[in-house]
């Protein structure tokens, strides 16, 4: 069983940085892959970015590409996400979590657990 809570979100103007951070408990956390996703108002859920269980693949959505960088500290049970260039279009919650495979998926079904969730909001 893993436990995620995420941390970090806020309000920030566009072309702006924020950094995300998502604490894991539960031994198990170095053998998953950990993802972000994010939820805009009236959407669905989508996929932003993943790392594998060693932190040493790294994949993004093509709308996130070039700006926001996921890493994780495997002796910290932490997963971070760092992101740069903001725009309004990035705002919506996010939530980090972790798949049981080392390699993770891409889709909501892929990950079994799941955090709260941070809200990002980028102002124009």
């Amino acid at each position: 069983q893993v436990q995620l809570v995420e941390s970090g979100g806020g309000l920030v103007q566009a072309g702006g940085s924020l950094r995300l951070s998502c604490a894991a408990s539960g031994r198990a956390f170095s053998r998953f892959g950990m993802g972000w996703f994010r939820q805009a108002p009236g959407k669905e859920r989508e996929f932003v970015a993943a790392i594998n269980w060693i932190g040493r693949s790294t994949y993004y959505a093509d709308s996130v590409k070039g700006r926001f960088t996921i890493s994780r500290d495997n002796t910290k049970n932490t997963v971070s996400l760092q992101m740069t260039s903001l725009k309004p279009e990035d705002t919506a919650v996010y939530y980090c979590a972790a798949d049981e495979a080392q390699i993770p998926g891409r889709t909501l079904t892929d990950f079994d657990y799941w955090g709260q969730g941070t809200q990002v909001t980028v102002s124009s």
